[in-house]
């Protein structure tokens, strides 16, 4: 069976790499703020100029690009719009003003998203053209002939909450969403949420579960360091300390590949393919000075490494690799010490830890050490969908284990090659 299996990813790669429009190192990858760039692009997503769409009316201005990506329908509300984030003036000054707003809502994370792997951003909203932005829920079209086509709010997005200001506006929009799938032929819509608040009606499903841990940085960095688990991160930061690591941070592209060598370390152990390095690097050039990279070192060799980003005045830790031999050195917690001391720093409130899955009971009790408050984040899809849990953990498991029989380099390359098409 497992030769089998082994064949089938095989096969799948040798597809991909054949079907593949434009090779990965030919990525693009502008400088800070550059969105305009994205029109140089060779992605086809990438050169529409399409800006608005009353799905009852008329559109202003467009072109056969998008067009074809959102297609013509008959509206089934007739005051919602579809806005582009990427060069609507209007959305940062959403996402600038609203409680529910992440770094998964700003423009450089969307603008890698698509010049990475090519997801075309869309936002729904019940404001028109002229009017002030005041709700909306971001989309990206995830089209894949390995894995199907579908709207996803957000791929690669530990959550991205619906913008909106009434239960009215949820459900009108979620309505438009679901005739605008059916008008395209997509397999589902896809929504992550936290938000204990919102009603999803009977047309969604639940389809995952997974924990969020935020840590509340309000309190002194005492009060916050007398909050850790005294054995496992109290000790761990001392024992940091004592084993005189060397800390860096910054951006630069040395950071940059240190940071990737320890994530590949990581995924290796965990069975699991990593993300391609230009999704890495076009993170930095989109995000800017939003994205700090922590690396410690013993004797001049890093043995560990984290990525956060930052929102207002919310840090995001979101990626981390580390070498497991010299876990034991405390790096890790050294690490998340330093970031929060930066946070505190730059007068932020609060460190989103990220999610967790729920069989991954040691992510989340290393989180939990931090005095991270937990709560539950959900992944919905509409239409309602029957798969059972259990199937979809068999059919994690069954990934995982074939992936445990490639060697990293092959790891890798399915990293580069298979990602686009799971976002």
């Amino acid at each position: 069976m497992w030769i089998r299996l082994s064949l089938l990813i095989a096969r799948c790669i040798a597809a991909a790499a054949s079907r593949s429009s434009s090779p990965l190192s030919s990525c693009f990858f502008p400088l800070p703020g550059c969105y305009a760039d994205l029109r140089k692009s060779s992605d086809t997503f990438l050169r529409r100029n399409v800006y608005y769409r009353d799905w009852g009316g008329a559109v202003t201005p467009t072109n056969t690009s998008l067009m074809a990506t959102w297609g013509m329908m008959s509206p089934s509300y007739t005051g919602v719009f579809a806005i582009d984030p990427l060069r609507d003036s209007r959305w940062p000054e959403l996402i600038a003003r609203h409680p529910n707003a992440s770094v998964f809502h700003t423009c450089g994370w969307l603008g890698t998203l698509q010049a990475t792997y090519g997801y075309a951003p869309v936002a729904l909203t019940t404001s028109a053209p002229n009017e002030h932005l005041t709700n909306a829920i971001l989309f990206c079209a995830v089209s894949s002939w390995l894995t199907g086509s579908r709207f996803v709010s957000l791929p690669f997005s530990d959550h991205c909450e619906p913008l909106i200001e009434c239960a009215e506006q949820f459900e009108a929009l979620c309505a438009h969403a679901e005739v605008l799938r059916v008008r395209e032929g997509r397999k589902y819509v896809e929504l992550r949420s936290a938000n204990p608040c919102l009603e999803f009606g009977k047309e969604f499903s639940s389809t995952n579960t997974y924990t969020l841990h935020r840590l509340d940085l309000r309190p002194s960095l005492s009060v916050l360091h007398n909050g850790f688990h005294k054995d496992c991160i109290q000790r761990k930061i001392s024992r940091a300390e004592r084993e005189s690591l060397t800390y860096e941070a910054g951006r630069s592209p040395l950071l940059l590949q240190q940071l990737y060598g320890l994530l590949q370390l990581t995924r290796s152990r965990q069975h699991l393919p990593p993300q391609p390095f230009e999704w890495f690097q076009n993170l930095v050039g989109y995000m800017g000075e939003k994205v700090c990279i922590r690396i410690a070192s013993k004797d001049c060799q890093p043995i560990a490494g984290i990525m956060t980003l930052e929102h207002g005045k919310k840090m995001v830790y979101k990626y981390g690799g580390s070498e497991a031999k010299l876990n034991n050195l405390g790096a890790m917690s050294m690490l998340f010490w330093q970031a929060i001391k930066d946070a505190k720093d730059a007068s932020m409130e609060e460190l989103d830890l990220g999610r967790s899955d729920l069989n991954n009971p040691g992510l989340i009790t290393f989180k939990e050490r931090w005095s991270a408050a937990r709560t539950t984040l959900t992944t919905w899809r509409t239409p309602a969908v029957s798969t059972s849990p259990s199937f979809e953990h068999l059919r994690t498991r069954l990934a995982k284990e074939v992936c445990a029989r490639l060697p990293d380099s092959a790891l890798t390359l399915a990293g580069r090659l298979l990602y686009r098409h799971i976002g």
